[in-house]
């Protein structure tokens, strides 16, 4: 009977999204109506641009291009002046009699280096930014990124996005984000579509993205849209470029620590084009001729190609391989990386209906080798990912997305291999991990009135822990019991084990995954926004360290670890001034996520086959305001951001006994930062200099201090305050940087620039670390505050070809 309600209840909601579908259907063929299509692209090279503008002069009928630059708008049959703009090009005019279907591509033209006054504009559309209903979205054009000075003078995605506001890392010498008090498990990470499960070179100094390999990126901290799924903190989305389609070009620079270069061009008879960009750092050179035995290094490479098949449909390969190789003297090495490759087919069915079809593989993979004991230690991660997104566009004031996605997980949590005959280490392999995570989706974008807009949309995601290991069952079916005598968590009792065959399910568990928010226009030149989005994550990053290392562990939902949820509310305020010439950007947020872990005290991740043993369940939460403020045209361009936030988790004992975590009360996440303020600026002297400069200031990161100690058998013994109850001192820097482009001939070949960095300034000993011990001559107790950077000057020089 309850199966029959089920299937009545289905059978109803099919019945209206069909009677919705003819309703729009009729709306959009309710008068004469002809739809305008087609693409828009760099003149230069070719690159098509994701968030231009094309829009009907005197109406508010328009569209922005999608991912790639496709746009599709309907408008009565008329006599229209059509406008295309985008940041950094000019804006391109053109009369238009639409009195039929129309296909229309177009080329923009950076703004030219010859003028008096150059015009730099913010990184979205002003009126787009007002209009679209999209709440806590980020999107920064890697010109932008690469104005910015940064340490090492190494241009860096990441360390950009974290002057944003709501966006941080872990301190320095860490890599990775932290969106609004989330931890870095929970950012879905994409390069052209691919996942990326570890973001940093050499710990954290570098970023695994080549902004030479760079188009775009999008950060979306709330308002997730449908179509992404599998993580409750934030997305960003990737792009790489697709390669010069109209000349072959060169790219690089050579810096003091690293180097890198770019090639790209058409082929296959101007049907397509090719991009080859690489970096290696030889850091581990100078190290060498220093009679140093430590070594660091790294390389990546980045490739795409594409092959346009007719005008409705073009084939992409893209693919990412980067490693880390480190070493420590003669008692162990490591290394790390990542490697993805996506086959995409881009299809138009008509000037409505846009599809990408993607097949994507994506793996991380570490290993570490102990010579002295002649044995390694490995771990990956695997994943297969298929996955259908499609828009139609209904009309100007209705657009839909749709799709489904599949991904299927391999986890090898570690397997312990001797290197030698004379190792005394037994081979030991944890067993295999396996799940499929699948996901259909619908978003609609919805022009309520002229100044009412809607974006909502609904996610349905199921998740299937596959079977082919045993799990252990555990007394009271408890993997973690309380022990009151000695006051701490522990193992719980294992009765037995429970062997799953390879065709059998260990758990299942679906989420309907709702996301929606508005956008009202009360002028031109204001609006509020408010949203609302609900997410499931199924994976976890099982680390009990404060930033991400090599050894990190991945494991998926299933019997004893359930799926995160996470509830996000945000309210914001989006005004410009003075003609456009600056704006403001103002939100306040409300997360909440259930079924986050966090892990007893003395837990071991590494090598551990029952890692249920070692966590417990518990619920966090982050809320704050957020506040941007842009100065968008002019010599001097920049933003101020400021983020008032905190974030915390509690995690009770529950079924296991005892207070929990804490004792149970919340306390502070690593991630937590009451006061976070960040100014970024860049100064256009004239053709040949223009300057940068960052300023951060930081409340400092959560720690956990020793608050006293005791003597146990001549042993000196440290007892420890709440968790988190502490904080490092707080973090701050200023960076500056310097553009030099001593070429005088605009139309050269061969263009360069130098680029000098200061980063950290004044010197700041800004706080990695603070460790306790005792002084080995005095027997004094001592604490010793680590630091990784001082002031770091850096000389770099570009060059385009």
């Amino acid at each position: 009977m309850k199966t029959n309600n089920k299937e009545g209840f289905f059978d109803q909601i099919k019945r209206y999204l069909l009677l919705f579908s003819f309703l729009i259907a009729y709306i959009s063929y309710g008068q004469e109506s002809f739809t305008l299509n087609g693409s828009i692209t760099d003149s230069t090279n070719g690159e098509t641009l994701f968030g231009a503008s094309v829009f009907l002069e005197g109406t508010t009928i328009g569209a922005i291009t999608n991912e790639y630059g496709f746009y599709s708008l309907t408008a009565p049959k008329g006599n229209y002046t059509l406008l295309i703009s985008y940041m950094g090009y000019n804006s391109n005019k053109r009369e238009l009699i639409l009195d039929s279907n129309q296909k229309l591509d177009f080329e923009l033209v950076e703004y030219s280096t010859e003028l008096k006054e150059v015009v730099v504009t913010a990184d979205e559309p002003e009126m787009a930014v007002l209009r679209k209903p999209e709440m806590s979205v980020s999107k920064m054009n890697i010109a932008t990124v690469k104005q910015m000075p940064v340490v090492l003078g190494e241009v860096d995605i990441l360390k950009s996005l974290q002057m944003l506001p709501g966006v941080t890392n872990n301190g320095e010498g860490s890599g990775g984000l932290h969106v609004r008090g989330g931890a870095q498990d929970q950012n879905l990470v994409l390069l052209d579509e691919a996942i990326i499960y570890n973001t940093s070179h050499l710990f954290g100094f570098f970023s695994v993205f080549n902004a030479d390999a760079i188009k775009d990126m999008k950060l979306y901290k709330g308002g997730i849209p449908a179509r992404f799924g599998g993580r409750v903190s934030s997305v960003l989305d990737v792009r790489q470029k697709d390669g010069n389609n109209k000349n072959f070009a060169l790219t690089g620079g050579i810096g003091a620590i690293s180097s890198r270069l770019a090639a790209e061009g058409p082929i296959f008879n101007d049907k397509g084009s090719f991009l080859v960009a690489g970096r290696t750092s030889y850091a581990h050179l100078f190290l060498m001729l220093a009679g140093e035995k430590n070594r660091a290094s790294f390389y990546d490479l980045n490739l795409k190609t594409n092959y346009e098949i007719n005008e409705n449909n073009k084939l992409f390969l893209s693919g990412y391989f980067g490693r880390d190789v480190l070493k420590f003297g003669d008692v162990f090495d490591s290394s790390y990386g990542n490697s993805s490759g996506n086959l995409r087919w881009n299809h138009i069915f008509n000037e409505r209906l846009f599809s990408n079809m993607s097949a994507i593989y994506g793996r991380y993979d570490y290993n570490i080798g102990f010579n002295s004991e002649d044995f390694e230690w490995l771990a990956s991660i695997d994943n297969y990912n298929l996955k259908y997104d499609l828009k139609y566009y209904f009309n100007d004031s209705f657009k839909l997305d749709f799709g489904a996605s599949a991904i299927y997980y391999e986890f090898d949590p570690g397997r312990l291999e001797p290197t030698s005959n004379e190792s005394a280490i037994n081979p030991l392999k944890l067993d295999m991990k396996k799940a499929l995570e699948s996901g259909l989706y619908v978003n609609a974008e919805h022009k309520l009135t002229d100044k009412l807009s809607a974006q909502y949309g609904l996610r349905f995601s199921l998740f299937n822990r596959m079977g082919g290991q045993a799990l252990n069952d555990y007394e009271n079916n408890l993997p973690v019991v309380y022990n009151s005598r000695l006051g701490i968590y522990e193992e719980g009792n294992v009765l037995g084990e429970t062997n799953y065959e390879k065709g059998n399910s260990i758990e299942t568990f679906h989420n309907w995954e709702p996301r929606a928010s508005l956008a009202y226009q009360l002028n031109e030149n204001s609006s509020v926004k408010a949203g609302f989005s609900r997410a499931a994550q199924y994976i976890h990053l099982l680390s009990n360290t404060t930033s991400v290392t090599p050894v990190d562990v991945w494991t998926p939902s299933g019997r004893y670890v359930k799926p995160q949820l996470s509830n996000q509310y945000a309210l914001g305020y989006f005004r410009n001034f003075k003609d456009k010439k600056y704006s403001m950007e103002v939100e306040g947020y409300y997360k909440t996520v259930d079924n986050r872990i966090d892990y007893i005290d003395g837990s071991e991740l590494i090598g551990q086959e029952a890692i249920e043993t070692q966590i417990l369940n518990g619920e966090s939460r982050a809320y704050g305001l957020e506040l941007l403020v842009r100065k968008n045209e002019g010599k001097l361009t920049g933003w101020l951001a400021y983020t008032l936030s905190k974030s915390e988790q509690r995690t009770l004992g529950g079924s296991a006994g005892g207070l929990g975590i804490n004792a149970g009360e919340w306390y502070r996440t690593p991630y937590d930062r009451t006061h976070d303020i960040s100014l970024a600026a860049s100064y256009y002297l004239n053709e040949k200099w223009s300057f940068g400069g960052n300023l951060v200031f930081q409340t400092g990161r959560p720690v956990t201090y020793p608050n006293g100690q005791y003597t146990y058998e001549d042993i000196s013994v440290a007892s420890y305050a709440p968790r988190n109850s502490d904080r490092l001192p707080a973090y701050h820097r200023l960076d500056l940087s310097l553009n030099y482009k001593p070429n005088k001939k605009p139309d050269a070949a061969w263009k360069g620039e130098w680029v000098l960095g200061i980063y950290n300034v004044y010197n700041r000993k800004n706080a990695a670390s603070i460790s306790f011990g005792q002084n080995r001559e005095t027997g004094a107790n001592e604490a010793t505050r680590t630091a990784i950077f001082g002031i770091v000057p850096s000389l770099t020089y570009n060059f385009k070809f």
